[in-house]
């Protein structure tokens, strides 16, 4: 990206809001939506995005098909399964992204009697990609590079961000930073001018954007962007800390423009598409239990 300070965009929060929560049947415990899925057209590439408090049992074997999933584990512990093969237990500061692709099964469950905490994004794929092959790739938080600032750091889980690349191979390229303030620190945040994008507080008091706007733990806001620019040309949005441990999540991405069916565990362009998936599912296509 280039940077020419006094052109670059100057990001706003164009939309802002806070958590509600809900509890929930056992296994399951509370489940608050950063990201209501009757928005996805705000927030293009991204689908939704929930915070959910849940025990072992909740979420046992089951399909996905036609998007991404990116999972910050922000307590407790979460065990991943798959029916690849695939397991593996995530620590609060972790992050696993899967490309479910054309057909996943897995499963997403507390260790022990732990009260697992996450945060999963369900990040878009465009009609092109929505048969590609099933992965998944766990990010450790050790993992991921951490770039010094005055008054914090930035950690950079994917995408090109202060100076360093994160570690995460998503099929559709995005930025994923975790931003630590103390006190009165202030960082401008670099993404570039075509990215959509949306931060979530996970703890703090923080101002955003240009026109300063305030939120506390649990506040999620929505950033103006330049839809028409290059992608290669960056913008600014300032943060700044108004108490101890501030932290905030910052997801970007370049928008998809194309309409979709989002319907239980699957996402596609079209209703047929959707009854595809449930019919390819039901006729054992989509592989044995994750177990």
């Amino acid at each position: 990206m280039t940077r020419e300070t006094s052109q670059a965009l100057q990001r706003s929060v164009k939309d802002h809001w806070y958590v509600k929560y809900e509890e929930v049947g056992f296994p399951s415990i509370q489940k608050g939506w950063i990201l209501p899925v009757d928005r996805w057209q705000d927030f293009d590439p991204f689908i939704l995005m929930a915070e959910d408090w849940f025990k072992r049992g909740t979420f046992s074997d089951h399909p996905h098909r036609g998007f991404q999933t990116i999972t910050y584990v922000v307590d407790g512990r979460l065990e991943h399964i798959d029916n690849a093969g695939g397991r593996e237990i995530l620590e609060p500061g972790d992050v696993q992204y899967m490309n479910a692709g054309w057909a996943a099964r897995d499963a997403e469950e507390g260790v022990e009697d732990d009260i697992a905490h996450t945060l999963q994004l369900w990040l878009n794929l465009p009609k092109h990609l929505k048969q590609t092959d099933t992965s998944y790739q766990n990010i450790y938080s050790e993992d991921a590079p951490v770039v010094s600032i005055e008054g914090g750091s930035v950690k950079v889980f994917s995408g090109d961000i202060a100076g360093v690349k994160g570690p995460m191979n998503s099929i559709v390229p995005i930025t994923l930073t975790e931003i630590t303030l103390s006190e009165g620190a202030q960082y401008v945040h670099c993404l570039p001018e075509t990215h959509n994008s949306f931060f979530y507080v996970l703890s703090g008091d923080m101002t955003f954007g240009e026109n300063k706007v305030e939120l506390k733990k649990h506040g999620v806001g929505t950033l103006t962007y330049n839809d028409e620019g290059n992608e290669e040309n960056i913008s600014e949005f300032v943060i700044k800390a108004n108490s101890r441990r501030s932290k905030v999540l910052v997801y970007s991405g370049t928008p998809i423009k194309e309409e979709i069916v989002p319907y239980g565990p699957f996402v596609m362009n079209t209703m047929e598409e959707i009854k595809q998936a449930y019919r390819d599912y039901h006729n054992g296509k989509f592989g044995p239990a994750a177990r």
